[in-house]
């Protein structure tokens, strides 16, 4: 039975017994910071368990098939994926669901009668466990079930009893079991196993012979049941929940395996196009025989690989393509770091094989085409799926070489020191520059160091990256909010208007910005701000890009200057500065117009900028984050390369368009599956409602949004877009300003224009006539430069008499260990200048390394390096010597093999340069 016919029959038996089937949340949780990716089906119904939701649609019984991602956080299995039969980044988790509808005895029985009658797993061949004190289930499986009591193993808290928290919902679990070795015909005992749990010939097994046959994989899970029976107090106290609840998982990959007669995953129909296609670029066979197992894999030079390669490239490519679709882009920062390990990963395992081009990209793009019609997200985002894969291959593909072969110099595999198991340790320092310079995430370091019997030093790894990011880290401190989220939202800290207390924070702000109102509650903060909560609120909390109103709120003898806005369980707080003591009653809040109409029109120019974008760019652009405020507008885009002076233009010339056509702006309830069909942009890793609010420009936009909209697109007036670049691998962003703001940064551009006009003495008596002048006299002053760069080349090079300053730099050059090096320090008035001067040294010198260090007129300070072709092709790169020459004095530099520079404090110039012998003639014999 194929993965998509058990999918199937899986979700329409549950729909047959009263569940809902839900989509598929995102892998990126939208409202829960506590992961990083969905890693189990329970996930988008977190909140419905904890009581905090109602069940979706109001419908008490759900069923999902879940895409889920462990590969970070808590639950990562990076490390054994490929290594093991069944450890993936990315997988699919069967579910049913009961909020507080049936209990242990259906759950039992749907999950049985479906194992058995569904799939038709033969009985005997399965085992069913119980935590050891849940006496109820074990009574249930015997009455239900008809399972017999020696085929019911009681585990204990560890294996059979699950808690979300140490406090909070939790309750003991039960498992299905299925005996492989009745299974699978491929199924094979370990050479050294021994035991009863290996005996076949017997029905039933002790407790402890069926552990032993689980650890060692006879006996697989395929389901398990999370029966939610308690409240875990404080103290420990389990009592009782008035709605117990059902949470199951059944893994769609393991059950593939078993109906398939396999006992690995990788085997299995999800995985054999994959590493069908792994086959067919790199040229090697993998060495599977169905029904007989792993053979071993050869190489084309006919040496032996490990076939743990193709699984990884299998098993990532559903991993890369999945995230990808989901919104999550490579960083090297939470989800994109993650997502980058698995690239790079991938990368390394391709490189294994002989691979020296893009090869994941390609596995990709056969994850998309059998898996598209389930999962539409692949195909509508194909073009960016497969352009980031390729271009993060190419990246890596760049340094991975001169990476490796830094590694080999770190940790030779047929070292003489220390022992067979632990040869040495890598420092933390080397594991970093293996890290910044050559881009080794740091448990690749650790695995590739480990298969070589080293150790990584972990702290010192830690320590050095921690340096290099204390800059941005102290960036974000100084951003964050003097309360947490938790702590604000902690109702014990809360004065309540008890009369009131039902009608807390109602959002009216769509309609009016000025509203009289009461004051429901209240909470005193730190530095004399307070926290106000009102029974209707115009101001809207930041959300979906748009920053927070301010405003003021007054009341008698008091009065609130609000300049912040949080939402906690849907209800709106202001916060700000008050005068006066704030009494329960009547108030009257307001937001300035001004700033509610500027901030309107820079999200609707939002959105006719992102369907420009579209149109422009193609369909696979979509939002990768955005800003919206009365100033300006901030928009993230999925594209790769940069948009070109032409596009952009086209960019803006449609977004105005769509203004100055003023069309009317509607926004209207619907339900999202009825949005989503009729063409309504959903943004990649929101969570959304069964109700949405869309907001449409018609013929020009439709998307799900909850911010304050203009009226009609006229009232924007003008767009102007500001900047556009990139922000990360396969990531734009595009500033621009509209209405007032447009204007003001026109008018500012004019200013700006007439100062170089009056600087160059070109009047502008007509602005087309003036332009062209200006331009004429900049092309003048161009030429100009160009002629005294040459004459100053042609002074350092020093000319037919060889009395430049080259020639006399290149003079003092001295020897080390068999290499000339010339260390200056010079003066220069820039970056261009010390290149200039770098060149002509390289060429003077003929053979050996420069290093120049120069105290820019900026006050800047700056190493160059630049070597001649033999030095380098003896290995001493310039890139390398001054990264290591700046590291000295804590700069940071690199480049080109045969130039590169490096940014010091320019106090220190003289103390880098005093370390270059030292250093060329370490790199001279290395």
């Amino acid at each position: 039975m194929l993965a998509a016919e058990i999918r199937a029959r899986f979700l329409a038996y549950f729909e047959k017994n009263g569940h809902a089937i839900r989509p598929s949340s995102s892998l990126v949780p939208s409202d829960d910071p506590t992961l990083l990716f969905t890693n189990a089906g329970m996930v988008q119904f977190k909140k419905v368990f904890l009581g905090m939701e109602d069940a979706p649609e109001g419908k008490r019984r759900a069923t999902t098939s879940q895409k889920c991602v462990r590969a970070g956080g808590k639950h990562n299995d990076l490390e054994q994926v490929g290594h093991t039969a069944r450890h993936h980044t990315f997988f699919e988790m069967l579910g049913n669901f009961s909020f507080g509808d049936y209990f242990k005895r259906d759950a039992i029985r749907f999950a049985w009668e479906f194992v058995t009658e569904e799939l038709k797993i033969p009985r005997e061949h399965l085992r069913v466990t119980v935590f050891h004190e849940d006496d109820e289930a074990r009574q249930l499986w015997k009455d239900v079930a008809n399972v017999p009591d020696n085929r019911i193993y009681g585990l204990g808290a560890k294996d059979n009893f699950w808690q979300m928290a140490d406090t909070g919902p939790c309750g003991p679990c039960t498992e299905i079991y299925v005996d492989l070795a009745k299974m699978a015909p491929d199924w094979a005992f370990p050479a050294d196993a021994s035991g009863e749990w290996t005996n076949t010939d017997i029905a039933d097994y002790s407790l402890d012979a069926f552990v032993e046959g689980a650890e060692a994989g006879r006996f697989l899970e395929i389901w398990n049941l999370v029966f939610m029976q308690y409240d875990r107090q404080a103290d420990g106290t389990l009592v009782p929940l008035p709605k117990p609840s059902v949470d199951t998982g059944a893994g769609l990959e393991r059950i593939a395996a078993v109906m398939q007669g396999v006992t690995n995953n990788f085997h299995t129909d999800g995985f054999r196009p994959l590493i069908e296609k792994v086959e067919d670029v790199v040229g090697i066979k993998y060495p599977y025989r169905p029904g007989v197992g792993l053979g071993k894999a050869v190489g084309k030079d006919g040496k032996e690989i490990d076939p743990a390669s193709f699984r990884v490239l299998a098993d990532h490519a559903r991993a890369v393509g999945f995230l990808l679709a989901d919104g999550v882009f490579p960083s090297n920062e939470g989800r994109g770091y993650v997502l980058r390990r698995i690239l790079r990963r991938a990368v390394r395992h391709a490189w294994l094989l002989g691979r020296r081009e893009p090869t994941l990209v390609h596995v990709v793009e056969t994850l998309i085409e059998h898996m598209r019609d389930l999962y539409p997200e692949l195909h509508v985002r194909r073009k960016h799926i497969l352009e980031t894969t390729r271009a993060e291959e190419d990246r890596f593909l760049a340094t991975i070489d001169a990476g490796m072969s830094r590694f080999e110099e770190l940790a030779p595999e047929n070292s003489t020191q220390g022992s067979p198991r632990l040869r040495g340790t890598l420092s933390g320092e080397d594991a970093f520059r293996l890290y910044d310079t050559f881009g080794f995430p740091i448990d690749l370091t650790e695995l590739m160091a480990r298969e070589r019997g080293y150790l990584v030093d972990i702290s010192g790894f830690e320590q050095a990256l921690a340096a290099q990011r204390k800059q941005s880290q102290d960036e974000r401190k100084s951003k964050q909010i003097a309360v947490s989220a938790d702590d604000f939202a902690d109702p014990t800290q809360w004065t309540h208007d008890q009369q009131h207390l039902e009608k807390l924070g109602r959002f009216v702000g769509y309609d009016v910005i000025e509203v009289d109102t009461l004051v429901t509650a209240v909470r005193q903060l730190a530095d004399g701000r307070v926290a106000v909560m009102l029974r209707e609120t115009p101001f809207y909390a930041e959300s979906g890009g748009q920053v927070s109103d301010q405003g003021t709120i007054t009341g008698e003898g008091w009065s609130v200057v609000v300049n912040e806005v949080r939402k906690l369980d849907g209800r709106i707080a202001a916060i700000g500065t008050a005068s006066g003591e704030i009494t329960f009653g009547r108030a009257h809040a307001a937001v300035p117009r001004d700033r509610r109409k500027d901030t309107e029109r820079h999200h609707t120019a939002t959105h006719l900028l992102h369907a420009a974008l579209r149109k422009v760019l193609g369909e696979h652009v979509h939002q990768a984050g955005s800003l919206v405020s009365p100033d300006r507008l901030r928009f993230d885009f999925t594209h790769h390369g940069p948009v070109t002076a032409e596009q952009l233009a086209a960019i803006e010339a449609d977004v105005n368009a769509g203004v100055w056509a003023s069309v009317p702006v509607t926004i209207a309830e619907d339900s999202y599956t009825a949005a989503v069909a009729r063409g309504a942009m959903a943004l990649f890793g929101e969570k959304y409602g069964d109700v949405v609010r869309v907001v449409e420009i018609p013929s020009l936009s439709v998307e799900l949004c909850g911010g304050t909209h203009v009226r009609n697109t006229s009232e924007i007036g003008l767009v102007r877009i500001v900047s556009e670049g990139g922000v990360a691998a396969g990531v734009r962003r595009i500033e621009a300003v509209a209405g007032p703001r447009a204007f003001q940064f026109m008018a500012d551009r004019e200013r700006t224009l007439l100062q170089v006009a009056s600087r160059l003495k070109v009047p502008l008596s007509g602005m087309a006539t003036g332009l062209e002048q200006i331009d004429r006299k900049l092309e003048a002053l161009m030429d100009e430069r160009k002629q005294l760069e040459k004459r100053l080349d042609e002074a350092m090079r020093g000319g037919a008499q060889g009395g430049g300053l080259a020639q006399q730099l290149v003079a003092q050059a001295t020897d080390e260990a068999g290499v000339r090096y010339v260390s200056a320090r010079v003066d220069v008035a820039d970056v261009k200048a010390l290149q200039a001067l770098g060149d002509a040294v390289r060429e003077a010198l003929g053979s050996g390394v420069a290093v120049l260090g120069a105290a820019l007129a900026d006050g800047k300070g700056a190493l160059l390096a630049v070597v001649t072709d033999d030095v380098r092709d003896r290995g001493l790169r310039a890139d390398i010597v001054v990264r290591d020459v700046a590291a000295t004095v804590g700069g940071r530099g690199g480049g080109k093999p045969h130039m590169a520079q490096a940014g010091v404090d320019a106090a220190q110039i003289d103390r880098a340069l005093s370390a270059v012998a030292d250093i060329v003639a370490r790199l001279a014999v290395a």
